[in-house]
């Protein structure tokens, strides 16, 4: 259940239209893809030894917290806590997005959309109030599913490959090849990898956190990793560019151009269960955060009452009103404003969250919090380089999104600082 949280958060709808985007930067593409995955392995074990040394609930936030202290701590849980259920409403608008094909009424019946949408967010928030279990076996079920049309692609992919040879790749031209399509590239394939970091933030309600969290982390992201590039090399290198350019479902336009017909139902279908299946994993750690930021005394009190079944349902009912909201704010836009928008909000916080984390590894090294360790040391120098290259690759929109969400939560951290000295009972 681990790993398929770390796997379902991780592949949601992105990766149906990804080789579309990538198209126009051919070779650029793969190289930055190869990046990509040693960036995000780079971060994988820095999350992993950080949930090893320190298995609190919280994730980035606990491990910012331990280094850098309860302020720090505050603002990257703060803006991360915005980004997931801003992210929410993306997810759930790609899930119905791609459930239009189907009910063509959902994109061209004014507010139809947006109900819909609203109503799936409920749906997996009221499926996590049932428990961990719930969410989690739901989520062991929506990977398996959207697993599916990935593995028929790379399938599909290597039997071109076999039956056709060599020649039908694009030819690697080394003069093509350019520092800003690498750069470029390899920022939109981290977008893919967005949520490695998942499998750290409900750490109290996982068994063994110390050993079941750093080997999830690092399997699911590894083999999300081989998926993307199975699937990505043989759409680019196997498809010509301007089939892929053009199109809005590049995965049904690979099949068909290797003659399995118009595909674009069925994989619509699958499109709309992987981002579901995303959903269910994100609305998870949308309450999970605040929980934690609460019983850690950096947020209301109220913010971590438990239910029976051990679920933060007071979290969740509050981030899910706020996703709602955000949802029935922006339901004049069409599908594909509404989703850019909050996929780019969702975003900026996450960049911010991975280089706090990797330079607390060196922080918390240097005051004999964790042990020295020279590789460990090395890969989190790598991670925090690699951090901060994706702020320049993804340019000055995201950055600066990202410190709009760390400074919209230092008043509160004030508030909370001076509520807790004056009248430490009222926060309960």
């Amino acid at each position: 259940m681990c790993t398929a949280l770390v796997v379902g958060n991780t592949i949601g709808s992105g990766v149906f239209m990804l080789p579309s985007a990538l198209a126009p930067y051919g070779w650029n593409a793969m190289i930055g893809w190869g990046l990509t995955i040693a960036g995000t392995l780079c971060l994988a074990y820095v999350f992993s030894r950080l949930s090893r040394a320190f298995p609190r609930a919280g994730g980035p936030f606990a491990y910012t917290e331990e280094a850098f202290g309860k302020a720090p701590g505050f603002l990257i849980a703060w803006s991360y806590w915005i980004s997931v259920w801003v992210a929410n409403a993306a997810v759930a608008i790609a899930a119905v997005s791609y459930a239009s094909v189907f009910i063509p009424g959902l994109a061209s019946t004014p507010g139809l959309a947006a109900l819909t949408t609203i109503a799936v967010v409920w749906l997996a928030t009221a499926i996590n109030a049932l428990g961990a279990r719930s969410a989690g076996w739901t989520q062991v079920v929506t990977t398996v599913l959207k697993l599916v049309p990935l593995v028929a692609v790379a399938g599909l992919a290597l039997h071109v490959l076999l039956t056709k040879g060599a020649g039908v790749v694009a030819p690697f031209q080394a003069s093509t090849l350019s520092g800003g399509g690498i750069t470029a590239a390899a920022s939109l394939t981290l977008w893919a990898l967005l949520g490695i970091e998942t499998a750290s933030i409900p750490a109290d309600k996982i068994t063994d956190p110390a050993r079941t969290i750093p080997r999830a982390t690092l399997v699911g992201t590894a083999f999300t990793g081989a998926i993307y590039v199975l699937v990505s090399a043989g759409v680019l290198l196997l498809t010509p560019v301007a089939v892929l350019k053009a199109s809005n479902a590049p995965l049904a336009d690979f099949m068909a151009y290797h003659g399995l017909g118009d595909l674009r139902a069925p994989l619509a279908a699958f499109a709309s269960i992987s981002a579901l299946g995303a959903l269910n994993g994100w609305v998870l750690i949308q309450g999970e955060m605040p929980a934690a930021m609460a019983h850690d005394g950096v947020f209301p009190a109220w913010f971590g009452k438990l239910s029976k079944r051990g679920v933060p349902v007071r979290a969740h009912l509050v981030s899910s009103g706020l996703c709602t909201v955000l949802v029935a704010m922006n339901y004049a836009k069409s599908l594909a404003d509404a989703f850019t928008f909050m996929a780019l909000l969702a975003t900026a916080a996450t960049l911010f969250a991975y280089l706090a984390c990797s330079l607390a590894v060196l922080r918390l090294q240097a005051s004999k919090k964790m042990a020295a360790d020279r590789a460990l040391t090395v890969i989190a120098s790598l991670a925090a380089l690699y951090s901060a290259w994706t702020f320049y690759g993804a340019g000055w929109s995201p950055t600066l999104w990202g410190l709009v969400l760390l400074v919209a939560g230092l008043p509160v951290y004030l508030f909370m600082t001076r509520a807790a000295k004056v009248a430490p009972e009222t926060l309960a």
